[in-house]
């Protein structure tokens, strides 16, 4: 009898296991494009520029083996410390800048108006503009000899300003550049306070909370897991910023806006020190990260999360 139960059982498990293995197979055959992508565009050149940190080379002859070279170079380096100092400049200006417009402009679509939605899009559509397009239109508005400000300056019989020929003004209009694509940042500061509860806002009416009070009592704590998220994606693609200054200055005047990416393109692309480029790029991810890390320490203090 037993011989006989166990009998039909064994064609069930063989589908099964073919079932199994079926979908194995097609679970692997659409995960692997991605994984050859990984492999092949991150993960392999990611671990080739951990080689990279202890050789010279200049693309034309090959890899030579120096040891420490690039790191004692890195420590000598003066325009590490001006790149440095450059990209700190934009960043603790710019990202401060970027948070508190984009959530008063969220604070201003956020409100039951005709037509919000369209203003939505206008504030967001330049922040989807290629970059490179972008640049060249802010050229044509700040360039000294032909720009489109200095022309309308004319108009009203003001005189011509030098305005990406001095350090001061350059890195200012790089923080003004950088309030121009904001409108992700707006979205999410959006979708933040469409998930405040508005009973909280009634109950505090109804005590007798004026509109400041909701806001510094209500809205700004239950806003600071996307303040602390719009932080943070700043603060890493300020460290980041080139397109900006490749187009608009290539690090001038006086490399005021050498920013760090800028000045590892040049170390790589125009110098063709591949090693020394590799170095400083993973110098600049340390810097990225320790700045990340930080901010997560310092998030318990002020990063208020809803328990349900």
């Amino acid at each position: 009898m037993a011989a006989t139960r166990t009998m039909p059982l064994a064609p069930v498990r063989r589908r099964r296991s073919r079932l199994h293995w079926s979908e194995q197979r097609d679970g692997w055959l659409f995960f692997a494009p991605w994984l050859i992508g990984f492999l092949w565009f991150t993960a392999g050149p990611l671990l080739y520029s951990i080689y990279l940190l202890f050789v010279r080379w200049d693309f034309m002859n090959p890899p030579k083996w120096v040891g420490l070279d690039n790191f004692q170079k890195l420590a000598n380096d003066e325009l590490v410390g001006v790149s440095l100092y450059a990209t700190s400049y934009y960043t603790f200006l710019a990202v401060p800048l970027q948070i508190a417009m984009a959530l008063l402009l969220a604070l201003a679509l956020n409100q039951p108006l005709r037509g919000i939605r369209l203003f939505r899009a206008i504030f967001y559509i330049p922040s989807i503009v290629p970059a490179i397009a972008m640049a060249v239109t802010w050229v044509q508005i700040f360039n000294p000899t032909y720009g489109i400000l200095n022309a309308a300056f004319r108009l009203v019989g003001l005189t011509d300003q030098r305005w990406l020929l001095f350090p001061a003004s350059t890195r200012n209009i790089f923080i003004l550049i950088s309030l121009w694509t904001i409108g992700g940042q707006i979205i999410i500061f959006l979708a933040g306070l469409n998930g405040i509860s508005q009973s909280l806002y009634e109950a505090a009416t109804t005590d007798g909370a004026g509109t400041w009070q909701r806001f510094w009592h209500i809205t700004l704590p239950l806003l600071s897991p996307t303040t602390f998220f719009n932080l943070i994606v700043g603060i890493i693609a300020s460290f980041q910023v080139f397109t900006q200054a490749f187009v608009l200055t290539r690090g001038g005047p006086q490399n005021a806006t050498l920013f760090f990416v800028l000045y590892i393109y040049d170390t790589a692309f125009v110098q063709f020190q591949m090693g020394y480029a590799a170095v400083l790029s993973w110098f600049l991810f340390l810097i990225i990260l320790v700045f990340t890390i930080v901010q997560f320490r310092l998030a318990g203090r002020w990063v208020y999360y809803e328990v349900a």
